[in-house]
Protein backbone atom coordinates (compact mmCIF):
# COMPACT_ATOMS: atom_id res chain seq x y z
CA UNK A 1 0.00 0.00 0.00
CA UNK A 2 1.33 3.55 -0.73
CA UNK A 3 1.02 6.65 1.57
CA UNK A 4 -1.71 9.43 1.14
CA UNK A 5 1.44 11.42 -0.32
CA UNK A 6 2.50 9.36 -2.36
CA UNK A 7 -0.79 8.46 -3.92
CA UNK A 8 -1.42 12.37 -3.92
CA UNK A 9 1.47 12.91 -5.68
CA UNK A 10 0.91 9.93 -8.69
CA UNK A 11 -2.40 11.15 -9.10
CA UNK A 12 -0.92 14.72 -9.81
CA UNK A 13 1.61 12.66 -12.42
CA UNK A 14 -1.26 11.35 -14.12
CA UNK A 15 -2.60 14.57 -14.78
CA UNK A 16 0.93 16.18 -16.26
CA UNK A 17 0.78 12.80 -18.37
CA UNK A 18 -2.70 13.64 -19.63
CA UNK A 19 -2.07 17.11 -20.36
CA UNK A 20 1.33 15.69 -22.09
CA UNK A 21 -0.81 14.17 -24.39
CA UNK A 22 -2.99 17.09 -24.85
CA UNK A 23 -0.67 18.88 -25.68
CA UNK A 24 0.99 16.83 -28.32
CA UNK A 25 -2.64 16.23 -30.09
CA UNK A 26 -2.69 19.84 -29.91
CA UNK A 27 0.66 20.21 -32.08
CA UNK A 28 -0.63 17.30 -34.02
CA UNK A 29 -3.94 19.41 -35.12
CA UNK A 30 -1.00 22.08 -35.79
CA UNK A 31 0.57 20.57 -38.02
CA UNK A 32 -2.06 19.07 -39.71
CA UNK A 33 -3.43 22.05 -40.46
CA UNK A 34 -0.07 23.12 -42.23
CA UNK A 35 0.44 19.73 -44.71
CA UNK A 36 2.79 18.45 -42.82
CA UNK A 37 1.63 15.13 -42.49
CA UNK A 38 4.88 13.43 -41.06
CA UNK A 39 5.07 16.12 -38.00
CA UNK A 40 0.93 15.40 -36.91
CA UNK A 41 1.84 11.40 -37.48
CA UNK A 42 4.82 12.13 -34.77
CA UNK A 43 2.84 14.25 -32.43
CA UNK A 44 0.15 11.88 -32.68
CA UNK A 45 2.28 8.77 -31.42
CA UNK A 46 3.90 11.16 -29.04
CA UNK A 47 0.26 11.27 -27.75
CA UNK A 48 -0.87 7.84 -27.83
CA UNK A 49 2.49 7.26 -25.53
CA UNK A 50 1.74 9.74 -23.01
CA UNK A 51 -1.74 8.43 -22.48
CA UNK A 52 -0.09 5.11 -21.57
CA UNK A 53 1.94 6.21 -19.33
CA UNK A 54 -1.26 8.05 -17.61
CA UNK A 55 -2.51 4.22 -17.90
CA UNK A 56 0.60 2.90 -16.16
CA UNK A 57 0.54 5.32 -13.20
CA UNK A 58 -3.22 5.13 -13.11
CA UNK A 59 -2.57 0.70 -13.12
CA UNK A 60 -0.26 1.09 -10.48
CA UNK A 61 -2.01 3.14 -7.63
CA UNK A 62 -4.77 0.86 -7.97
CA UNK A 63 -2.82 -2.19 -8.06
CA UNK A 64 -1.18 -0.76 -4.96
CA UNK A 65 -4.68 0.11 -3.19
CA UNK A 66 -4.50 3.41 -3.62
CA UNK A 67 -7.36 5.79 -4.98
CA UNK A 68 -7.66 7.34 -8.25
CA UNK A 69 -8.02 10.76 -8.52
CA UNK A 70 -8.55 12.65 -11.84
CA UNK A 71 -8.37 16.31 -11.78
CA UNK A 72 -9.13 19.28 -14.24
CA UNK A 73 -6.85 18.99 -17.78
CA UNK A 74 -6.27 22.57 -18.49
CA UNK A 75 -6.03 23.58 -21.94
CA UNK A 76 -2.93 23.40 -24.12
CA UNK A 77 -1.80 26.36 -26.98
CA UNK A 78 -3.90 25.83 -30.67
CA UNK A 79 -1.11 27.61 -32.57
CA UNK A 80 2.84 27.09 -32.56
CA UNK A 81 5.42 28.47 -34.40
CA UNK A 82 7.83 26.77 -36.74
CA UNK A 83 8.43 22.81 -36.22
CA UNK A 84 11.77 23.68 -34.88
CA UNK A 85 9.99 25.64 -32.28
CA UNK A 86 7.87 23.19 -31.50
CA UNK A 87 10.61 20.69 -30.91
CA UNK A 88 12.24 23.23 -28.35
CA UNK A 89 8.90 23.64 -26.85
CA UNK A 90 8.70 19.60 -27.12
CA UNK A 91 11.71 19.34 -25.38
CA UNK A 92 10.70 22.39 -22.88
CA UNK A 93 8.17 20.07 -21.69
CA UNK A 94 9.65 16.71 -21.70
CA UNK A 95 12.13 18.22 -18.92
CA UNK A 96 9.85 19.56 -16.83
CA UNK A 97 8.12 15.97 -16.80
CA UNK A 98 11.87 15.01 -16.24
CA UNK A 99 12.06 17.08 -13.05
CA UNK A 100 8.22 15.88 -11.94
CA UNK A 101 9.55 11.84 -12.73
CA UNK A 102 12.70 12.67 -10.63
CA UNK A 103 10.57 14.67 -8.03
CA UNK A 104 8.35 11.23 -7.63
CA UNK A 105 11.27 9.20 -6.79
CA UNK A 106 12.63 11.02 -4.41
CA UNK A 107 9.51 10.88 -2.56
CA UNK A 108 9.25 7.95 -3.01
CA UNK A 109 13.53 7.23 -0.82
CA UNK A 110 11.80 10.17 1.36
CA UNK A 111 8.81 7.64 1.88
CA UNK A 112 10.77 4.71 2.08
CA UNK A 113 8.24 3.26 -0.60
CA UNK A 114 10.71 0.78 -2.94
CA UNK A 115 7.88 -0.82 -4.63
CA UNK A 116 7.20 2.68 -6.00
CA UNK A 117 10.87 3.88 -6.45
CA UNK A 118 11.33 0.92 -8.65
CA UNK A 119 8.09 1.06 -10.64
CA UNK A 120 8.95 4.94 -11.41
CA UNK A 121 12.26 3.70 -13.15
CA UNK A 122 10.88 2.68 -16.10
CA UNK A 123 9.65 6.31 -16.39
CA UNK A 124 13.22 7.75 -15.81
CA UNK A 125 14.67 5.74 -18.72
CA UNK A 126 11.87 6.36 -21.09
CA UNK A 127 12.44 10.41 -20.24
CA UNK A 128 16.13 9.93 -21.30
CA UNK A 129 14.62 8.47 -24.59
CA UNK A 130 11.91 11.33 -24.80
CA UNK A 131 14.75 13.80 -24.21
CA UNK A 132 17.22 12.44 -26.73
CA UNK A 133 14.59 12.05 -29.39
CA UNK A 134 13.46 15.74 -29.01
CA UNK A 135 17.48 16.71 -29.46
CA UNK A 136 17.89 14.77 -32.19
CA UNK A 137 15.00 16.03 -33.88
CA UNK A 138 15.84 20.11 -33.07
CA UNK A 139 19.47 18.88 -34.01
CA UNK A 140 18.27 17.91 -38.06
CA UNK A 141 15.95 20.88 -37.63
CA UNK A 142 18.49 23.38 -36.81
CA UNK A 143 20.46 22.13 -39.82
CA UNK A 144 18.29 21.93 -42.42
CA UNK A 145 16.09 24.78 -41.62
CA UNK A 146 12.11 24.79 -41.84
CA UNK A 147 11.68 25.41 -45.36
CA UNK A 148 12.48 23.52 -48.53
CA UNK A 149 13.75 19.55 -49.19
CA UNK A 150 15.25 19.40 -45.98
CA UNK A 151 11.84 19.80 -44.19
CA UNK A 152 9.92 17.43 -46.49
CA UNK A 153 12.61 14.97 -46.05
CA UNK A 154 12.10 15.33 -42.33
CA UNK A 155 8.52 15.17 -42.33
CA UNK A 156 8.61 11.67 -43.90
CA UNK A 157 10.72 9.98 -42.10
CA UNK A 158 8.53 11.43 -38.68
CA UNK A 159 5.45 9.76 -40.91
CA UNK A 160 7.58 6.66 -40.64
CA UNK A 161 6.83 6.22 -36.69
CA UNK A 162 4.67 4.20 -35.18
CA UNK A 163 2.60 3.98 -31.92
CA UNK A 164 3.86 -0.29 -30.35
CA UNK A 165 1.72 -0.46 -26.77
CA UNK A 166 4.63 -1.22 -23.76
CA UNK A 167 1.11 -1.98 -21.35
CA UNK A 168 0.11 -4.91 -23.85
CA UNK A 169 4.06 -6.65 -23.48
CA UNK A 170 3.90 -6.51 -19.69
Amino acid sequence: MISKKMQDALNEQINKEMYSAYLYMAMSADTTHRDLDGFANWFMVQYQEEMEHATRIYNYINDQGGKVELKAIKQPPTKFGSPLDMFKQTLEHEQFITKSINDLVKLAQKENDYATEIFLQWFVTEQIEEEANDNEIIGKLEMIGDKGNGLYLIDRELGQRTFVSELEEE
